[in-house]
């Protein structure tokens, strides 16, 4: 579906598509960051060629795009109609249900995001220059106003940034403020530089978990997406596709979609693989911006006691200390990250609503909520692994 929005000034037109295809990649990627792969063309388009969103999952591309009156692309937005909240990390199932018991839809609704990507960057993404709050508002407006004219219930933009929070607040978005557990790089030089600066008993911890890796016989591997062999992506995702089967989930992400990327964005891939003896038995998927790691996806043969820490986290801040990668996020939810020096930090997520009945109830929920994670997140702050400076 094609539809043109005029937002104010009416210099600009706001255009929807049903393909990322559609917006030519060079165009696209010259509005993203080259911290966040999970936003670039070649990312979403693998999703969108392999399987991984379209009706049947509930996520169809509605893409925006922001043009001027030469049809110079000035800003964009990952969008999709969604007809669930699966695969969003922002839970609005309360929501729904509250719809569903005044006999209202709430799906289908509007929702800008990266799929099954709960990590922090630019949703609106935009030109660089003066001129780019003033895109980002009318880009906001577009979204705002392609849900009017589609009749859906709500428009979200979910893991949006802390500058992006406070424009979409301003064109009538609220605010919602959620937690994670990500790592800051403070110049270490190395892990045990790292671990230097932990109390004696969470030092302690990690080492004795780190040792019962290697006293199972496991070695790990890092292997960056592009030197990733056919046959270690089809291991990798037999593990994906396991870790969901047994948790009753559903494994949306394809082998084709791993091959594609591996391929065109490949430098953007870390995979760590653990064997024993020759046998790939866990692995972890992660995205790497030219600042941040993004742990996202995890499997494992069998039950090997820390393994999951180390594939999953150890190795990854490793990678960050080696490479100089100033953040390292791995992933939505989890307190036990916080002892492996993982710190709560909050994120953002921004909502609006047609109906002004939901919207003052959800308004005043926001409102409680908002208190509620501030208490939490200050909670979660006294259980630093860090030792209190001199």
């Amino acid at each position: 579906m094609d539809g043109i929005i005029k937002p104010t000034p009416n210099v600009y037109r706001v255009t929807t598509h049903a393909a990322i295809r559609e917006i030519p990649a060079c165009d696209w990627n010259r509005l993203t960051s080259p911290d966040t792969p999970f936003l670039r063309h070649e990312f979403l388009a693998a999703m969108e060629d392999h399987e991984c969103v379209g009706e049947k999952l509930g996520w169809l591309p509605m893409h925006l795009a922001l043009r001027d009156e030469n049809e110079r692309l000035l800003g964009a937005a990952p969008c999709y109609l969604k007809s669930n909240s699966y695969g969003e990390f922002v839970f609005d199932w309360s929501w729904a249900d509250a719809y569903h018991r005044h006999g209202l839809s709430y799906y289908p609704k509007l929702v800008i995001a990266s799929p099954y990507t709960p990590a922090t960057g630019p949703r609106i993404l935009t030109e660089q220059g003066t001129a780019r709050a003033q895109h980002a508002c009318a880009l906001i407006q577009g979204a705002a106003r392609v849900a009017e004219r589609l009749g859906v219930s709500s428009a979200h933009c979910l893991f949006n940034t802390d500058e992006e929070a406070s424009l979409l607040e301003s064109q009538g978005f609220m605010r919602r403020v959620g937690c994670q557990f990500h790592w800051d790089n403070r110049g270490y030089e190395n892990f045990d530089q790292m671990l230097d600066t932990f109390t004696s008993a969470k030092r302690k911890q990690i080492k004795r978990e780190r040792r019962r890796v290697t006293e199972a016989g496991l070695r790990l591997r890092r292997v960056r997406g592009d030197d990733v062999t056919e046959e270690e992506w089809d291991r990798f995702h037999r593990l994906y596709c396991d870790t969901f089967d047994k948790r009753g989930g559903l494994p949306t992400l394809t082998l084709p979609f791993f091959q594609a990327i591996a391929q065109d964005m490949g430098e953007n891939l870390l995979l760590v693989l653990a064997y024993q003896e020759n046998r790939i038995v866990a692995a972890a998927f992660n995205l790497a911006g030219r600042h941040s790691l993004y742990g996202r996806h995890w499997g494992c043969a069998e039950d090997f006691h820390s393994l999951h820490f180390e594939a999953c986290y150890y190795q990854g801040l490793e990678y960050c200390i080696e490479q100089g990668l100033n953040r390292f996020e791995p992933g939505a939810q989890g307190e036990h990250k916080i002892s492996r020096g993982f710190l709560p930090t909050r994120t953002w997520s921004g909502h609006w609503v047609a109906d002004p009945r939901f919207r003052a109830a959800i308004a005043r929920f926001l409102e409680q909520d908002t208190r509620g994670m501030d208490e939490y997140l200050a909670a979660m702050q006294t259980h630093s692994p860090y030792r209190a400076p001199a």
